[in-house]
This record gives C-alpha cells, sequence and structure tokens, in this order.
C-alpha cells in the first residue's frame, strides 16, 4: 500500500533545468497510456484493482491458457485501437529536440513507438508478436487474431449479446494487458490458438505475465542506459513492482538524479531528486513549452 498523502519535492523549473541538460532516460509506465483509454491496474494507494493472470496459471493448463486467449481475443479489439496521447507525443518531441536519450517502458501497447520515439526499450514486451513456449515461432498478433477468428465464427456476436444482456461496457473493462472480464461458458465455447510450426497450444503474447522474469541482458542494457544517463525521468508509474523500480534505485546508488511526475504518491519518492504530484499531461504540456522558449 502507498501513502495517498504526497508532497512535492521541487518545482516546474526545477524540472525544465533537469532535462534541459539533456542525456535523459525516460521510464514510463501505464499512466502515460491511460489518456488513450489504456486503464491502469492499480488505485491511487498502489492496490490492484484486477488480479491478472500470472505466469504460472498460464503455463499450468490448456484451460487457463484458453481463458487467457478468449478473453484477450475481445480486449484486443479495443487495445489494437488505441492510439499515441499528447505524453507518447511529448516524449517523441524530447527525443527529437535531444534532450531524451531512450525510454525504458513497461507498457506493451507500443504507443511510444507509435507517436515517433525511436529508442525504445520494452522491459515487458510487446503485445503485437506472440511466441510459442515449445518451439519459440514467433508470430504476429494481427496474423494470430485472424487465425482465431477463423476457429471461432461468431465469438464477438455470442459475446455481444451476453454484454448486453447484463448491461456490461466490455470496453471499461479491457486491462493494461488487452484481457478483458469474460463469462465462463463462452471461455469454454472458445478455441485457443496453437502453434503452426509444432502443433502445441503454448502460444504465449509476447508479454512478461506478473510472476515472470524479465529477460537478464535487457534488465542489463537498461541498467547501463540508467547509470549512463544525465537523469532518470519516471512518469505515470507507481513503481509498485521490482521491475521499474530496480532503476530508480540503481540511479540513486550511481548518483543520478531522479525525477518522478505522476499524481499518485510511488514506491519511489523516497528516492527522488525532484517529485512532482500532478496530472502528467498538463505537466507535459508546460515542460514542453519551457523547453521551446
Amino acid at each position: 500500500m502507498l501513502p495517498l498523502e504526497t508532497t512535492d519535492l521541487g518545482t516546474l523549473d526545477d524540472l525544465v533545468d533537469l532535462v534541459s541538460g539533456g542525456g535523459v532516460v525516460v521510464l514510463s509506465g501505464a499512466g502515460v497510456s491511460t489518456d488513450s483509454g489504456i486503464p491502469d491496474y492499480r488505485g491511487p494507494d498502489g492496490t490492484r484493482r484486477v488480479e491478472p493472470m500470472t505466469f504460472g496459471q498460464f503455463v499450468g493448463s490448456s484451460e487457463e491458457r484458453r481463458r487467457y486467449w478468449a478473453r484477450s481475443y475481445i480486449g484486443w479489439q479495443r487495445f489494437n485501437a488505441a492510439l499515441p496521447n499528447s505524453n507518447h507525443r511529448h516524449v517523441a518531441a524530447l527525443e527529437d529536440a535531444g534532450y531524451v536519450d531512450a525510454v525504458i517502458t513497461q507498457n506493451v501497447d507500443g504507443l511510444h513507438q507509435a507517436a515517433g520515439s525511436r529508442d525504445v526499450l520494452e522491459l515487458h514486451g510487446s503485445l503485437d508478436r506472440a511466441v510459442c513456449l515449445t518451439c519459440g515461432e514467433v508470430t504476429s498478433r494481427t496474423a494470430l487474431h485472424e487465425r482465431m477468428t477463423e476457429a471461432n465464427p461468431g465469438f464477438m456476436t455470442r459475446f455481444a449479446e451476453a454484454a448486453h444482456a447484463v448491461g456490461s461496457q466490455w470496453g471499461e473493462q479491457v486491462r493494461p494487458d488487452g484481457d478483458i472480464v469474460l463469462a465462463d461458458e463462452l471461455v469454454a465455447s472458445f478455441h485457443a490458438p496453437r502453434c503452426l510450426v509444432c502443433g502445441h497450444d503454448t502460444v504465449k503474447p509476447d508479454v512478461t505475465f506478473f510472476g515472470e522474469s524479465v529477460p537478464k541482458p535487457l534488465v542489463e542494457e537498461c541498467f547501463r542506459l540508467v547509470e549512463s544517463a544525465g537523469a532518470l525521468l519516471v512518469l505515470g508509474s507507481s513503481l509498485a513492482v521490482m521491475s521499474g523500480y530496480r532503476f530508480v534505485r540503481r540511479a540513486r546508488q550511481v548518483g543520478v538524479p531522479v525525477a518522478i511526475v505522476t499524481r499518485s504518491a510511488t514506491r519511489g519518492d523516497a528516492d527522488a531528486t525532484i517529485r512532482i504530484h500532478a496530472p502528467l499531461a498538463p505537466t507535459l504540456d508546460a515542460l514542453g513549452a519551457a523547453l521551446e522558449h
């Protein structure tokens, strides 16, 4: 649980001075993408609103994989339609202007790249790919979605009818990984995808599930970026999980200043050099305007 009361450390002018020095590495979280219609997992106190499927569950049984893919089949259609918002565009503009060297994102939506950011490290992978855990075959999510559509004729219609019957606004239930709440009877009727190479049903989105480890070479690359950075700028992340928080800790250990901008408290507040508790979009608007002068 994170504290609900927060205190600023430094001002917008201090943030402008820090970013103007260049060499900034951005660490972005779910709060960057909420304005694109992709909700985050946690409330203001850091408590999860929903419980995502874990890696252990996914690899544990075919039924759990069926459940994931049935729900994700519906959720991904909304997820895939999301467009970059002003937060993504501001980060890309800071890179174009030479202030930001790289982006480490905890998001799996690809919206930083869609907004024009070039040097992006996807800490938790990307939903636009899928990989077979048995043979390693990689396929695009678009192609996989087309295969699932062919294997499940009428599934979307049945879902829409079921959602209408209970007054559900399904689009509001989409989670940061594209998953969605779905009735058990619909899950039971879904045909999960199989690998076209080996035939197993162990196809998994190329993202890091809860309980799964980020590949060590990627973590080491992120550490190298942070250690050589002029500053670490954390945007829209509660830093509630060690996956992202470790980079804040490493920055502090090696003397790299840390600026955190997000409205709610974060796990890294005590490590921050600058801490601004404010909505992300207007803060980045003001930062961009100040740097243009």
